[in-house]
């Protein structure tokens, strides 16, 4: 039986024995190396998902958990935008809506926090410090992105939207070591 377009993938066997010769698949059946841009940047994202769950996993701040849940399907849905070329059509692709979401976010916590006057040193409490992790790994599968992107046609909406991620990413870090009212890691120049 076929699957439905909004049904989970089904996975009968994890292991396929397919990329033992350091080939793999796209989303749209083409083999490449695991090497390939594409697959390097999909990889970052999936290290950033994992560094989400991390988060997920501790003592974050209830208000946080479901955007931060919304996130990690979000960037599976990310991950496969990156695995299918971009000429592609009827695929699922990150759009404008879920960067107006994240930038919605970002407006909405950033107001109930002190203006910064010096770069904040990733740190505070333990849920900050795992955000400023995932927020530092966000911005690594974004390079990786811009690099796949100078190499082969992708949604740009991509590129955007991990930027949007890493802000907001930083953002719940100083929101999480507000809400426990401990003192944010200030950088002192020199210090």
């Amino acid at each position: 039986m076929a699957r439905k377009r909004d049904e989970p993938v089904r996975l009968t066997r994890i292991y396929t024995r397919g990329g033992d010769a350091g080939e793999t698949s796209l989303g749209d059946g083409s083999r490449v190396s695991k090497l390939d841009c594409r697959i390097g940047a999909f990889g970052a994202v999936d290290e950033l998902n994992s560094h989400l769950g991390v988060v997920l996993a501790g003592d974050v701040p209830v208000r946080f958990r479901p955007w931060l849940e919304r996130v990690q399907q979000l960037l599976f849905d990310l991950g496969a935008d990156l695995s299918v070329p971009y000429g592609v059509a009827d695929r699922l692709r990150i759009d404008q809506a879920a960067i107006d979401e994240l930038e919605r976010l970002c407006d909405e916590v950033n107001a109930e926090l002190p203006e910064l006057r010096s770069f904040v040193l990733p740190g505070g409490t333990a849920a900050a410090a795992r955000l400023h992790v995932a927020r530092a790994v966000c911005r690594r599968a974004e390079r990786d992105a811009i690099a796949a992107a100078r190499e082969v046609e992708l949604n740009p909406l991509v590129l955007v939207y991990l930027n949007r991620l890493s802000d907001l990413l930083f953002i719940l870090a100083r929101a999480a070591n507000a809400a426990a009212g401990a003192d944010e890691p200030l950088w002192k120049p020199g210090g």
